[in-house]
């Protein structure tokens, strides 16, 4: 298409694209000169004392503050008018414009909160709000919280412990080591590190080689006993004393299991099976009776679970069972046969009588429980007989083992009558013991009885205000006081 030459100056002169003439060199020089001192002024927010461990380099390649940069530097400053006048005879003169030196580092970019005047971020430095922008602050890593450390000695490892520091024991691998930490911790005489190191060690040890260093050092030893029987590790610790040749440590503590069997019938099965262990004499005799007494229990329970659901014994009917009798104490076991079969003959098994000669029970113990049991049942008449005893010429006299005063003590508890109350007392040896019981239980005839035969007219007074007026014991008082017969001694 043909155009004239008035067509052709008006569509590069309208265009976006110009054509190429030396008049448009001064405006590209204008805009690298521009270019040139927006970089330089980046070296304003530059912080020199933050990248005293950086190594800034120039655009060409030199570090900064070198010898060659230095040259290179001043050479560059002197040339740059006269390498820009020559920069107007050619185009490709352009590549050959000296590149500014830059001391900025882009590591600045990445930095968090630095000191004021220092360099923040590149949208900050060339906006014009003069509002700044901090990283934020970052969680210290776990590593710091733990006071964790890899080289601890054993000595500086158990002073850790017993501050209550978290440390690990898993560093020492070795025999020698890990007994020399024991020996740390059995040094410093703290009962907890010792276990916490017992626990390690039976972790990471054969029970062989644990029990054989062991067997050397008793203190550890015995911190190990004792933390298996709170933990109730029974295995671990039969296998220790059977390494021990601890053989009546170990008979009682394969006894001790019994605790944990329920069932009455597996429990009395696993006692038979400890009778033949090597136990002391004194503690075979126990582990004897103890059996004995279980057998009979179950015997004795499931009769009078029979008689108590027939309903035919009266004795059940008014005073039914609270609980069973199965694995109760060998006490208890009496004062259950003196309630509910105190007049079974000697023969059976639930007969008090027997069972105190079964199990050897003491006078005192019997009589003490027996008395318990009948007074609760208000049986006086048995009471009585408990304590009457016959001589061989037929006399008969009221005998206690446990003490008449305790007697009195029992029937008040269950509320004795008076008259049974008086009784008692009387036959109390001590007399201040006597005047004691008869005052606080208001035996008012023992007391003017023991008053009067003191010969004591003035406790006999004043116990006269205390009694009710008109009663039969004011006037029984009164007449002892009118009494001409009495010598009274004040």
């Amino acid at each position: 298409m043909n155009r004239t030459k008035g067509d052709e100056e008006e569509y590069w002169n309208s265009s976006k694209f110009k054509a190429f003439t030396f008049d448009d060199e001064d405006d590209e020089l204008s805009q690298l000169k521009e270019s040139k001192r927006a970089v330089n002024s980046l070296r304003d927010f530059v912080d020199d004392d933050d990248d005293d461990d950086l190594e800034r380099v120039s655009w060409s390649g030199e570090p900064v503050g070198s010898i060659s940069w230095s040259i290179k530097e001043t050479a560059g400053n002197s040339g740059s008018n006269s390498e820009q006048l020559k920069s107007r005879n050619s185009f490709s003169s352009y590549a050959q414009l000296p590149k500014p030196a830059s001391t900025y580092s882009l590591s600045s970019f990445f930095r968090g909160r630095t000191r004021p005047g220092s360099f923040q971020s590149l949208s900050d430095a060339l906006s014009d709000t003069p509002a700044k922008s901090y990283a934020p602050e970052l969680r210290r890593p776990k590593g710091e919280y733990r006071d964790y450390s890899n080289d601890w000695s054993p000595s500086d490892t158990v002073r850790r412990l017993r501050k209550g520091k978290v440390c690990s024991l898993e560093r020492f691998r070795s025999l020698q080591d890990k007994l020399q930490l024991l020996e740390e911790a059995v040094s410093m005489h703290d009962g907890n590190v010792i276990t916490a190191v017992l626990i390690f060690l039976k972790r990471t040890l054969s029970k062989e080689i644990l029990f054989r260093e062991l067997e050397v050092r008793q203190v550890a030893l015995r911190h190990l006993i004792h933390y298996l029987k709170e933990i109730g590790d029974q295995k671990l610790l039969l296998d220790l004393f059977r390494f021990l040749d601890r053989t009546e440590e170990l008979a009682l503590s394969h006894y001790r299991e019994h605790l944990n069997i329920q069932d009455p019938e597996k429990r009395k099965e696993f006692l038979k099976t400890c009778i033949g262990l090597p136990f002391s004499a004194e503690d075979s005799a126990h582990i004897q009776d103890h059996y004995t007494l279980l057998e009979r229990q179950i015997i004795i329970e499931a009769n009078d679970r029979h008689l108590e659901s027939a309903g035919q014994t009266e004795i059940f009917r008014k005073h039914p069972r609270k609980a069973s009798i199965l694995n109760m104490p060998l006490v208890t076991t009496l004062f259950y046969s003196c309630f509910y079969h105190y007049m079974e003959a000697e023969g059976t098994f639930s007969s008090p009588v027997n069972l105190k000669k079964t199990f050897k029970i003491p006078d005192k113990q019997y009589v003490l429980t027996a008395l318990a049991a009948r007074a609760k049942l208000r049986a006086w008449h048995d009471v009585d007989a408990l304590f009457t005893t016959k001589n061989w010429l037929g006399y008969t006299k009221k005998r206690a083992p446990i003490g008449f005063h305790r007697v009195v003590e029992i029937l008040h508890k269950n509320s004795a009558p008076v008259q049974i109350l008086q009784e008692y007392v009387n036959l109390v040896e001590d007399v201040d013991t006597k005047l004691n019981l008869a005052t606080r239980f208001k035996c008012h005839d023992v007391v003017i009885d023991t008053c009067r035969d003191l010969k004591d007219r003035q406790q006999l007074l004043a116990y006269r205000s205390k009694v009710d007026k008109g009663s039969a014991e004011e006037e029984k008082i009164d007449a002892i006081l009118s009494s001409s017969q009495i010598r009274w001694k004040n």
